[in-house]
């Protein structure tokens, strides 16, 4: 009986020492706005930043084109085979559904034979350019979180960039220069994200890794969202952790992977060759059969849900915030200056709740249900919170070491108790459990 009970015990104590590790390397979703917790003093919420989850976005954006008229079939023409380009028998009719190439089908459902694209026309009209901008527009501003992939039905274009803006459309900043040839077509020497670092990972590069012309066997240009994450979180982003933290502490690389708008430029289609064959013009255009843009809404971790509504994406607030970005406090909720999110500490990170103004809540400044003391803070006659040596703010929100220049990844505070302490009260609640079932 004792030994079943000390082999009990044992696997008990292998149990807690595996959950007492160190956090998994892909720590904290940020999933959870708040939580009910169990004080002294009853229920209270526990408040912690949180995000919605990563999802794809093409669902939600709007295209155009320009210029406007640049998609094949009106009036029906005739273009040349991919895989052979002087069989030049295809037909696009916008009139006739099977044979139409409209913007949409850049954003269907792939899988089926044969594929559907997006066409523009022919380079009939050559020497002068063929140039087409291609805006994706969400009216909403979104963080990307995997690769851009751009799938051609044609031959990868000579020369493209991928811009970004921020502002709705207003200003436009590059991405990413492609071409066979960086130096000629954009003056800049050719790059890969492999040459990045930790320190570069925000230069613009023009590769020259996706532009190999016409060939059948190479139709996908990406922009390499996972690469630049990697410089953080590792090759496999397994330390999401050290990212979390890079991203909450550096504005310029949280900016980076933010958009409201995404264009696309296709400046020259694929020649595949020196010259471009004159007797031939109806092989040179661009066709594009999918593009993926995964991301979420940006709710300044103010928010887990993200609603689309009326052709519209809007964040769902939580912690007393409102606005499509959760970007202000609510109304009577003003006590202190509105503030996002943050990451750390990981993995809970801190929620940054809107408090009332005075003006709405007279001496209450807290209590057991809403306005309750965090980070382990004590409400104190309804009128300050005793806060923990670690925190500080009229709710315990803030930590001291902000104040003392500002808090690392690893600063530590906020973090769960992991010391010999908290493992025996944790083994020794274990052990009551199995004396309870009689083990």
């Amino acid at each position: 009986m004792y030994l079943s009970r000390f082999l009990s015990i044992h696997a008990l104590w292998v149990t807690v020492s595996s959950v007492m590790q160190p956090y998994p390397l892909v720590w904290g979703h940020y999933d959870v706005c708040k939580t009910q917790i169990y004080t002294e003093e009853g229920k209270v919420w526990d408040y912690m930043a949180c995000q919605p989850e990563s999802t794809d976005m093409t669902k939600y954006l709007k295209v155009k084109l320009d210029p406007p008229d640049i998609t094949c079939g009106d009036p029906p023409e005739t273009f040349c085979a991919m895989g052979n380009p002087y069989m030049c028998n295809n037909e696009c009719d916008a009139s006739t559904p099977e044979l139409a190439h409209p913007p949409e089908l850049m954003f269907d459902f792939e899988g089926r034979h044969p594929s559907t694209f997006w066409q523009s026309a022919t380079w009939k009209e050559y020497p002068k350019p063929l140039q087409v901008n291609i805006t994706l527009s969400w009216s909403k501003t979104i963080e990307l979180t995997d690769n851009i992939v751009i799938t051609f039905e044609s031959g990868r274009p000579d020369q493209m960039i991928l811009e970004k803006s921020l502002d709705y459309g207003r200003t436009w900043q590059p991405y990413q220069y492609y071409a066979t040839d960086c130096l000629d077509a954009f003056h800049m020497d050719p790059k890969s994200v492999k040459d990045l670092s930790q320190h570069t990972v925000l230069e613009i590069i023009c590769t020259e890794e996706y532009s190999t012309g016409y060939t059948t066997n190479s139709k996908i240009i990406h922009f390499e969202i996972k690469d630049r994450f990697a410089f953080f979180a590792g090759p496999w982003l397994r330390n999401m952790a050290s990212l979390y933290g890079q991203l909450d502490t550096t504005k310029k690389l949280r900016d980076f992977f933010t958009v409201t708008d995404l264009r696309i430029r296709l400046l020259r289609p694929a020649v595949g060759e020196i010259f471009v064959d004159e007797l031939h013009l109806a092989r040179y255009f661009y066709a594009i059969s999918d593009i993926k843009v995964h991301g979420r809404c940006k709710c300044n971790l103010h928010a887990t849900v993200c609603v689309y509504d009326n052709s519209k994406l809007t964040c769902e607030c939580e912690h007393n915030t409102t606005g499509p970005d959760c970007g202000k406090c609510k109304k009577n909720y003003q006590g202190r200056p509105w503030s996002p999110g943050s990451y750390l500490p990981i993995p809970k990170g801190t929620a940054n709740t809107c408090i009332p103004s005075i003006s709405s809540i007279g001496t209450n400044v807290c209590d057991n249900e809403l306005l309750h003391c965090q980070n382990g803070g004590t409400c104190h006659n309804n009128v300050r919170c005793l806060c923990p040596a670690a925190y500080t703010g009229i709710l315990c929100e803030k930590r001291r070491c902000e104040e003392a220049g500002g808090c690392g990844p690893d600063s530590g505070q906020g973090a769960p108790p992991r010391g010999p302490r908290a493992l025996l009260a944790l083994l020794a609640a274990l052990l009551g459990a199995a004396g309870a079932l009689g083990l």
